[in-house]
Order: C-alpha cells, then sequence, then structure tokens
C-alpha cells in the first residue's frame, strides 16, 4: 500500500525586478496569453512599465510569485478594489472588497488541481491576512471555463457579470466572504 500523496504547500513572495525574464517567459506560454493580454505581446519593456511601479509601491497592487515546494510556478496579485477607483465603479459592491489575478505559468503545473488550494491558502496567508476586507472578488473571463471551475471549487461563487473596458470578453466576477473562508479561525 502506497503513502497518501500530500497536498503541496504553497508560499508567495513578493515579484521582484530579477522576476522579469520569468514573467516575461510565462506571459508567452500559450495557455497564459490566450488570457492575459489582448492587443499585443508584451515587450520586456511593457512588463518593466506595468511591474516595477508595483514593486517599488508606487501602485496599490501587491505582486507575488506562487512558489510550489520551492519551485516558482505562476504569478498572482491582490488589490483592494476601492483603491482602483474605475474598477471599483464596474464593480460596484457595497462592501470593502480585495481582487485577486493569477496565473500558473508552468506548463506542467495546469490542470493539476492545485488552483483551488493554492487560492485558499493566499486568501488566508495574504488577502484576508493583510487588507481589512470582507470579501475578496476575481474576474475571469466569461470564456475561461477552467478558472471559473476552479474559482468555484476554492469556494468562490458567482454574482454578476460586467463588461470592462479594452477587454475582449466579459468578466465573470466570482466573491468569498472572509467569514465563508475563515469561519471562527
Amino acid at each position: 500500500m502506497s503513502a497518501p500523496e500530500l497536498q503541496p504547500r504553497f508560499t508567495f513572495r513578493p515579484l521582484q525586478r530579477d522576476d522579469m525574464s520569468l514573467m516575461h517567459r510565462w506571459l508567452y506560454v500559450p495557455h497564459v496569453a490566450e488570457w492575459w493580454w489582448t492587443d499585443q505581446e508584451p515587450t520586456a519593456e511593457d512588463l518593466e512599465e506595468k511591474y516595477l511601479p508595483r514593486i517599488h509601491g508606487e501602485d496599490p497592487t501587491d505582486c507575488y510569485v506562487i512558489v510550489e515546494d520551492g519551485r516558482d510556478i505562476g504569478y498572482i496579485q491582490s488589490y483592494v478594489i476601492a483603491n482602483h477607483p474605475e474598477y471599483a465603479e464596474l464593480v460596484d459592491v457595497e462592501e470593502r472588497a480585495a481582487g485577486i489575478d493569477l496565473f500558473i505559468g508552468e506548463p506542467d503545473r495546469v490542470h493539476r488541481g492545485l488552483g483551488p488550494p493554492l487560492l485558499r491558502q493566499f486568501l488566508r496567508d495574504v488577502v484576508f491576512a493583510n487588507y481589512d476586507v470582507e470579501s475578496c472578488i476575481i474576474g475571469p473571463s466569461v470564456k475561461n471555463t477552467s478558472a471559473i471551475r476552479a474559482y468555484e471549487k476554492a469556494g468562490f461563487s458567482f454574482f454578476k457579470t460586467i463588461n470592462v473596458p479594452d477587454e475582449d470578453d466579459p468578466e465573470y466576477l466570482l466573491r468569498i466572504w472572509r467569514e465563508e473562508l475563515l469561519g471562527d479561525e
């Protein structure tokens, strides 16, 4: 009889300037590129323009590399939605909420069931630990059915669809409440 398989352990380390080449590689992997950028392929300069202000604290988005058992496998970011007024107006929720976005960049780690436990750990360790928010919202494309399934398995529930300027498809907004995840912890 074999030993039960251990659940992978995830950590989330802050994104650093040295990670730009890793981010660039991940953004060109077809399963990431399909959902992460729309008009044109991002250059190394585009990535630095977008992510360096976040790394240096000049932008209110917190960026992390997802680490599975010591291996960098993807990217995840979190933010307080109210700190992004145009998006907050579109999301239009009464409670104080965080938002998250992510991708698993390593092709051999996709479709392995990592999304739900990874998300739940990130919510516990980062979102609900660092932000004074009642809920967390994630907004994949309405066409990204595998991501939607993973988010639902993590405990998120659909609550509305919104149209975001400059995005090809509407966002399928899902939400999880702090109390749903943490209970009486």
